[in-house]
């Protein structure tokens, strides 16, 4: 059974119903945070980059990451959406990304150093972050994510 390595809590700034997570080393990416981001797919990734697509315009979404030795048991209760990828980083860090303000302080630390990884990316809340989208405009932990990763073999 897989057993939990670490796990952080950060927030994520959405706009334009997306934020995203990309290598914190970011300087050789081909792609870099948010060119040709894909708003009709709730996850969808590029080399070193996780997008994911908001049920909201504009909030501040909670987002627990926990890093696993293996796969973590799915458990798709409670869920609105859920979805997994591959991601490829060089450094073992990632940084959270929004629309509106660009690179945000927090650094999520998956390993000591690069590697292969698969994600799975739960999310609930969406449809309350829609309609507060459309009533006050902005909320705070409305939506919330569980991002769970493990390494994988190249």
């Amino acid at each position: 059974m897989a057993q939990l390595v670490r796990q952080q809590h950060v927030e994520a700034y959405v706009g334009y119903h997306a934020f995203g997570l990309q290598e914190s080393d970011d300087a050789d990416l081909p792609v870099p945070f948010p060119d040709d981001f894909d708003h009709g797919a709730f996850l969808s990734t590029h080399p070193g980059r996780l997008d994911i697509t908001s049920g909201g315009h504009t909030h501040t979404a909670t987002v627990s990451v926990e890093v696993w030795d293996g796969p973590p048991q799915k458990d798709p209760a409670g869920w609105d959406e859920q979805a997994e990828a591959h991601f490829k980083s060089t450094s073992g860090q990632v940084a959270v990304w929004s629309m509106h303000t660009g690179r945000m302080d927090d650094v999520i630390v998956l390993g000591d150093s690069g590697g292969s990884w698969r994600v799975r990316v739960s999310c609930a809340g969406r449809a309350e972050a829609a309609a507060l989208s459309e009533g006050e405009g902005t909320g705070h932990g409305v939506e919330r994510y569980l991002m769970q990763f493990w390494p994988v073999g190249v």
